[in-house]
């Protein structure tokens, strides 16, 4: 099939949006990963290392996530990984600032997003019609 162009999909508000929040989020929790390894705030039975683990593991799907961002359940997958971050603040709490920061800004890249792709929705529909 050579000569053949396809045209790229057409990512919507909602989900360009929540992928870059979750793009820079992974980055961020991967670092709270590591200080929770510093910090070793888990119990004496837990090795340190698993900090390291779960924040690494916790990034990847926060990455992975943002590429599934036009369905539905990968919108709610999503604001699970930010109720997961939440948890962290009971082992460390200042990754209760980091889940409010990513958590408030992905709620507003969700819900605007999809308010602006209704919206825009409405107007191709409009001009659809009015042709």
């Amino acid at each position: 099939m050579a000569g053949v162009s396809r045209s790229r999909r057409r990512r919507g508000a909602a989900e360009s949006l929540g992928s870059v929040v979750l793009g820079f989020e992974s980055v961020v929790v991967f670092l709270g990963g590591l200080t929770v390894y510093g910090l070793d705030p888990l119990p004496a039975a837990v090795p340190a290392w698993w900090g390291v683990v779960v924040g690494s593991v916790l990034a990847v799907v926060m990455i992975l996530t943002a590429g599934l961002l036009r369905h539905r359940w990968g919108i709610a997958l999503g604001w699970a990984l930010q109720v997961i971050l939440a948890l962290g603040a009971f082992l460390v709490p200042a990754l209760a600032i980091v889940a409010l920061i990513f958590g408030g800004m992905y709620a507003y890249a969700t819900i605007k997003g999809s308010a602006l792709d209704r919206r825009n929705a409405a107007l191709a529909a409009d001009r659809t019609n009015g042709e």
